[in-house]
């Protein structure tokens, strides 16, 4: 006989224990299933993002920025470093300490909030009259049903076709976070955010990167103004980017990668690398769901069909994250799973798409929220803008780091915040300003108004949003 529960999630990423930890606090018995597995093959929860995305990333990020810092800017502080080097294997077992720590966190998070947590992998059974019976696939196989089941599942890394990942030197952002040694030469396919901020990590480290991207355009969702600042300071920095390239055959040997590829000229170019990281955009993952078994539709990239509430075709089946529509973002899963268990307990879960913020951990750092100036100009819509420069914040000055800019895009007839574009020092901690003004559709003139401490990077968003009026202070 099968265990019963009220909500059963598939999936521990931050969609899945984020609404498996909310369902529990509403009142029901809840179990989650998730099947990653630490390197002595016990339960990893965290999914992508806890394993191989977000979290061990910014590790790595943080100790590669303490390097670069070091070797290049601790001098103008009056700190002499000699003989600087970087020991890798500490580096790497460092991010691991992290990713583990943040493992057990959810794990405790399941105990405390009396969460049921399966290790395997679980696909669809049958519809019963409990409501559907999942296979959990383990170390031993047993069967559970559920009367609503939320599927948070996640996604996968997309190979290029011809060149799958072996994870030794055709990499995924899973090898690109355990490359053992700095590669001389480390080939990117892709500027997204995970190329841009891996090429970053070993950029810093003493690799000589170079970027393949196929569109004509640098970060063609970012705004263009903020990209093109973007652009210039990863060149200065020493990352070569090339645009509107066309990718040929990709060979891998003993001696490393090689890239055909042509440029925006058409001339026939080759690239040599010791390691190449492919960062393409990600896929869906259903891979042992079994949606057949109950009728479970999907969408012609795998992804489950769900409407604007996250309800699929089948009754008191959810989906949530990477696996259906919308942006691959942790915190849009995690929002999603909040609102699923709500739903589910008869309330109204809330999620707006239009203020989900967007962050890239490079240096200098990219976040936005709203709609960029080339999309309001796209829709017609008319809009003032206004921006302010990371060189005149006296913050940003003591710092030493005053790349970039904050940028204000607000609707022209009713001054309503439309978007917020930064680029520049911890652009991560400062859109928040921005994405709760707009949840509460504040105007640019309500920022303008509100008392910003001094000195701080904040100060440069005070300043943005008098220059849509043209009257900033400071600039």
């Amino acid at each position: 006989m099968s265990t019963q529960f009220d909500v059963i999630v598939i999936g521990a990423g931050p969609g899945g224990y984020i609404a498996a930890i909310r369902s529990a606090q509403l009142g029901f018995t809840v179990a989650c299933i998730d099947e990653w597995k630490n390197s002595n093959g016990g339960p990893a929860p965290g999914g992508t993002c806890t394993n191989v995305g977000c979290i061990p990333s910014k590790a790595l990020l943080q100790s590669s920025e303490n390097f670069d810092q070091a070797g290049h800017h601790f001098a103008d502080h009056g700190i002499n470093i000699k003989g600087l080097d970087i020991d890798v294997g500490k580096m790497l077992a460092r991010k691991d300490q992290v990713v583990k720590q943040n493992n057990d966190g959810i794990l405790f998070l399941f105990k405390k909030n009396k969460v049921t947590f399966f290790h395997g992998r679980a696909s669809f059974a049958a519809k019963s009259d409990a409501g559907y019976e999942l296979k959990i696939s383990g170390a031993a196989e047993e069967t559970v049903a559920g009367k609503h089941i939320i599927v948070a599942t996640g996604s996968n890394a997309r190979a290029l076709p011809g060149a799958p990942f072996d994870e030794e030197s055709i990499l995924s952002n899973d090898g690109a976070l355990r490359i053992q040694g700095v590669p001389k030469r480390l080939g990117l396919i892709g500027s997204g955010v995970i190329g841009l901020e891996m090429g970053s990590v070993w950029r810093r480290l003493g690799s000589a990167v170079t970027v393949l991207e196929a569109l004509p355009t640098f970060l063609g969702a970012v705004d263009e103004q903020i990209a093109k600042e973007a652009h210039k300071a990863f060149t200065r920095q020493g990352l070569k980017i090339e645009l509107d390239v066309k990718v040929g055959a990709i060979k891998s040997g003993k001696k490393g990668v090689s890239v055909a590829w042509t440029n925006a000229k058409g001339e026939a170019q080759t690239l040599e690398v010791d390691k190449l990281i492919v960062s393409i955009g990600r896929v869906p993952n259903t891979i042992g769901l079994n949606p057949d078994a109950v009728g479970l539709k999907l969408d012609e990239r795998g992804a489950i069909l769900v409407d604007d509430e996250c309800k699929t075709n089948l009754p008191d089946v959810w989906a949530v994250g990477d696996v259906v529509r919308g942006p691959m973002l942790a915190h849009k899963a995690e929002e999603e799973g909040v609102a699923v268990a709500e739903r589910i307990a008869g309330q109204h879960g809330h999620v707006n798409f239009n203020t989900i913020p967007w962050v890239i951990y490079t240096s200098p750092e990219i976040a936005w929220v709203g709609q960029t100036e080339q999309q309001l100009q796209a829709a017609g819509v008319k809009y003032k803008a206004g921006t302010f420069p990371f060189m005149a914040n006296g913050r940003a000055r003591a710092m030493g780091d005053t790349i970039g800019m904050v940028k204000f895009l607000a609707d022209a007839a009713t001054d309503e915040i439309l978007g917020v574009h930064i680029v520049g020092p911890m652009a991560s901690e400062l859109i928040s300003e921005a994405v709760v003004a707009m949840e509460f559709r504040a105007s640019a003139e309500d920022i303008a108004r509100i008392c910003h401490a001094h000195p701080s990077l904040s100060e440069a968003t005070k300043e943005a949003a008098l220059a849509v009026d043209k009257r900033t202070l400071n600039f």
